[in-house]
């Protein structure tokens, strides 16, 4: 096993600086493993006889693609129509979601993953009064879970990534990513990566299961958005802007089913960190993933991690496999120019609601929105590299020459143990902890609800701004009156010392402990440590080299873990009278699905996160969350505890939704619990890509109005038949009965779906999982 070292910054190698290697070098993909190895030769023969094929000019995104083909012969490849069948170079889980992961693959016998993986603790970890203290109680309570997750790594060869570690897409960058990879990671914010010119995609578990058991990854084919950049960003623009700006352009379904490409000059004007800042965010528009092609920024963090080897292999490749070719064509191009780029500020409670710097004191103020910033939040996975904090540090250290601290409540959520230590070493933390904020622990924190907020009262209508990602409506506090708005790093910290929305530091002025206006300085840091990175703590389990002693631990008491019982196949019949467990109205985001927070304790054990199910959307029958009303006894009680009651009184049920139904993360657990509490089916006005797949996956039928003026004729208490199912077919669609409530006349409408051929066995199945634990069966 390779030793994980500090390094220094070496000197970058721009152009080709490649004596040490040939095309043909046998390279690692990463410093902690000695059995994976980039396979650049055996992906361009792949890409070779595509682009035979389809005699045209490739982008970046689709060579990477392409390159990763199960069959390059035989695959069918459209964009936006065919299904790929993909060989992921490895798997990436946080622990929330995999705790479900690991307990799919072990319901499948298989004794180890076949594609490397790794299990990244941060999710668990609750933000309440320091990065110290909340570590120690995390792991304290949640240490069952770690035990399991820790033992199933050990069993089943895994790499273990210890509560401390870092987030778990910090850790991938700094560690497993590379320039031409495929990666899938069961968080929706896994296109992170694509900051270092890889392909990396969010999924659910079920799809993590089939690559660490060997099978092909299906993926449909996405259509390639090429966005265009052109200039330079000055002042008190960050990349941070750039996404914030497209996800106003886009809005937040504009990248469904769809890879956004950064080409244009202006790639090479920042940093790696910030690409990694802008593919992050790019979850927000709905994109499968986003990605930048190789450039010199990224030569420069790999050497800066330790991984020179692969730059210098990465140039080797870079012409004809790590660029996009000339003259290839995008089905959509925006344009953004750089040098006439303005700090944006989204939301609030969505993170495409885009506006400039230079609008936000009209627009707050014509809109009702409180000016008085509570909270400034900065770090997360989206913004919490070295470049990051030595920008905002240099404000914060601007506004103490001048006698200022922070007016608002300010935190600090380092992205890893390697950034935490080195702002350590650098200052950089001390200067936050000087200026009045509170470093918390190198985890996810308030960005996924896990703080425990004490500075204002649930229903209070207050203002916070972060650095994170997401937005949605009580996500970070759990208040659904908490106005929570999107920005750059630089952008919070000018925000946290006015304590003001309406603040513009472009323009606006401040006064001094003397009372003296001045204005702050335009924020400045470096990209890398000149002195390199210290990689504090090792947080790291390698898996034994015997692993056949190791037993993975899960009580039989527990609350928190819970063997999976495989879900009953399809009876094989139509469905006939169905209930509808709710019409739900207006955005409804994995988080009103199946909410994280206090939830988060639960993703091993279905039956008890299943108590969350719906709990967040809005009846469309009385405006009211979490009270719907049973079809046959005509009481009103919880969505989870209804849906329940028709499961055990033998109903199967549906659900019916708005549009980007699933918007947000991967969390196949909104797609586990309906179909355990007896759902059937959902359908909706359309989906977001990865909770159409999930709820696939699981056996359930995610169905499309084709007519969406439908949507607002089916009421409530009506009951529905699904038609055509002995028959379901791709591109066939199902009829949908209703049988309104009122006794007036059934009528009919046609619902679309997105099924092929393979994944209607899902559904005869039961499941995904219930169809390879067959498939394995026979093979005996």
């Amino acid at each position: 096993m390779l030793s994980r070292t500090a390094v220094r910054a070496p000197r970058s190698i721009r152009g080709l600086a490649t004596a040490g290697l040939t095309r043909d070098s046998q390279v690692n993909q990463n410093l902690l493993e000695s059995h994976s190895f980039i396979q650049y030769k055996k992906q361009l023969e792949n890409l070779d006889i595509v682009k035979a094929r389809l005699n045209r000019p490739l982008t970046y995104a689709e060579k990477l693609l392409y390159g990763h083909l199960d069959d390059p012969h035989g695959q069918d490849i459209q964009r936006g129509v065919s299904y790929l069948k993909l060989r992921p170079d490895r798997v990436a889980c946080q622990d929330a979601t995999a705790q479900m992961a690991i307990l799919q693959f072990m319901s499948a016998g298989l004794p180890q993953v076949a594609t490397p993986s790794t299990v990244h603790c941060d999710h668990l970890i609750q933000a309440q009064i320091g990065g110290a203290k909340d570590l120690a109680r995390a792991i304290d309570l949640n240490k069952e879970v770690y035990d399991f997750l820790s033992t199933a790594c050990a069993k089943y060869n895994l790499g273990f990534w210890k509560p401390g570690s870092g987030i778990i897409h910090q850790i991938v960058l700094e560690n497993y990513a590379f320039p031409g990879a495929l990666l899938i990671g069961t968080d929706s914010h896994t296109p992170n990566a694509g900051g270092l010119g890889q392909l990396a995609i969010g999924v659910g578990g079920a799809d993590a299961v089939d690559v660490m058991a060997d099978l092909a990854w299906e993926l449909k084919a996405p259509k390639i958005i090429g966005v265009k950049l052109t200039g330079r960003m000055s002042g008190w623009t960050s990349p941070k802007d750039i996404i914030l700006k497209l996800a106003g352009i886009t809005t937040v379904k504009g990248g469904t089913g769809s890879i956004v490409e950064y080409f244009g000059s202006g790639v090479e004007t920042f940093s790696c960190t910030g690409m990694g800042t802008i593919c992050n965010m790019g979850a927000e528009i709905g994109a499968t993933t986003s990605v930048f092609p190789f450039n010199n920024s990224m030569v420069d963090y790999l050497n800066a991690t330790g991984r020179s080897n692969i730059a210098e292999f990465a140039n080797l490749y870079k012409k004809d496999y790590l660029s996009a070719d000339e003259g290839c064509e995008y089905d959509q191009v925006i344009e953004i120019d750089l040098n006439t780029l303005e700090p944006h500020i989204n939301g609030p409670f969505t993170p495409d609601l885009a506006t400039p710097v230079s609008k936000m004191k009209e627009t707050a103020i014509k809109n009702g929105w409180p000016l008085e910033v509570k909270v400034g939040l900065i770090g997360s996975c989206t913004n919490s590299s070295y470049e990051d904090m030595t920008r905002a540090a240099s404000i914060i250290e601007d506004a103490a020459t001048h006698g200022l601290k922070s007016k608002a409540i300010y935190t600090v959520s380092p992205g890893s143990e390697q950034v935490r230590a080195t702002i350590a070493r650098d200052g950089q933390l001390k200067t936050f902890e000087d200026f009045g904020g509170v470093v918390m622990a190198n985890a996810c924190g308030p960005c996924i609800g896990q703080w425990d907020r004490q500075d204002i009262k649930k229903g209070d209508k207050n203002t916070i701004v972060s650095s994170f990602n997401r937005n949605f409506t009580a996500r970070n506090d759990g208040n659904p009156a908490t106005h929570a708005f999107v920005a750059s790093p630089e952008m919070t910290t000018a925000f946290a010392i006015s304590g003001d929305l309406g603040f513009n530091p472009i323009t606006d002025t401040l006064k001094d402990a003397n009372g003296n206006e001045f204005k702050l300085k335009e924020p400045v840091g470096v990209g890398l440590p000149v002195n390199g990175y210290d990689p504090g703590e090792n947080t790291y389990q390698a898996p034994p080299e015997d692993r056949s002693t190791v037993q993975v631990q899960i009580a039989p008491t527990s609350d928190r873990l819970q063997k999976l019982t495989p879900f009953k196949p399809w009876d094989g019949k139509d469905a006939e009278r169905l209930p509808i467990l709710i019409k739900a109205v207006g955005k409804t985001t994995t988080d009103h699905i199946s909410m994280a927070g206090p939830w988060l304790k639960y993703r091993g054990h279905l039956e008890n996160i299943s108590n969350n199910y719906m709990i967040g959307a809005i009846n469309a029958e009385n405006g009211e969350a979490n009270n719907v009303k049973n079809h046959y006894t005509g009481v009103y009680s919880g969505v989870p505890d209804t849906g329940a009651a028709y499961r055990d009184a033998g109903h199967k049920w549906v659900v019916i939704g708005d549009e980007n139904f699933g918007e947000g993360s991967s969390r196949e657990h909104a797609a586990l619990e309906p179909r355990f509490l007896g759902g059937f089916a959902i359908i909706t006005k359309s989906f977001a890509r990865i909770h159409e797949t999930n709820l696939k996956k699981q056996g359930l039928l995610p169905l499309n109005f084709t007519d969406v003026a439908a949507y607002d004729k089916i009421q409530p208490e009506d009951e529905v038949d699904l038609l055509g199912l002995t028959e379901l077919a791709p591109g066939k669609n199902v009829i949908l009965r209703v049988h309104p409530a009122d006794g007036s006349a059934t009528w009919e409408t046609e619902l679309s779906h997105t099924y092929n051929i393979e994944q209607i066995e899902w559904f005869k199945y039961g499941s995904a999982l219930n169809k390879m634990a067959a498939v394995a069966a026979e093979k005996k």
